[in-house]
């Protein structure tokens, strides 16, 4: 399994038994399959897309948002849940060409990808299990 470090960016090898021995980045010994979501600045967000080969869900945000503020708790206690998905976080104002590579028009949007492919999106803030509810059932459409 290739996995992307989301500090670094290094791409690393992890053998699938070894998935969640909590396996650290090679090059900057960052733990690659942290429960909690990832930070991704406009640069690193589309190596990390591109390089993981487990689904991503990546969360459009801002710190001015209302909901992106009530949504935050809701989809870290997500991440938590589905180790099966990089859950990773992009501040849309600190992002501004990334927001308009994927169209972000709305905060918060969660943007689902599989092989480097977005394969759904949804805007507006959720409970943690209606966001595993929707990742999960998008996941199955798109094998």
């Amino acid at each position: 399994m290739q996995l992307v470090c989301p500090d670094c960016g290094a791409k690393n090898r992890v053998p699938d038994e070894r998935l969640y021995a909590q396996p650290l980045c090679g090059k900057c010994k960052t733990q690659l399959m942290a429960a909690i979501p990832a930070t991704l600045s406009e640069a690193a967000l589309p190596g990390f897309v591109q390089g993981t080969e487990l689904p991503v869900l990546v969360d459009f945000w801002a710190t001015w948002c209302g909901p992106c503020q009530t949504m935050a708790p809701q989809f870290a206690e997500a991440a938590r849940q589905a180790t099966e998905i990089r859950f990773a976080k992009v501040d849309s104002d600190s992002a501004p060409q990334a927001s308009a590579r994927y169209a972000i028009r709305s905060i918060p949007t969660l943007v689902l990808f599989k092989h480097g492919r977005e394969i759904a999106r949804q805007s507006g803030a959720m409970a943690a299990a209606q966001i595993l509810a929707w990742a999960r059932r998008e996941l199955a459409l798109h094998p």
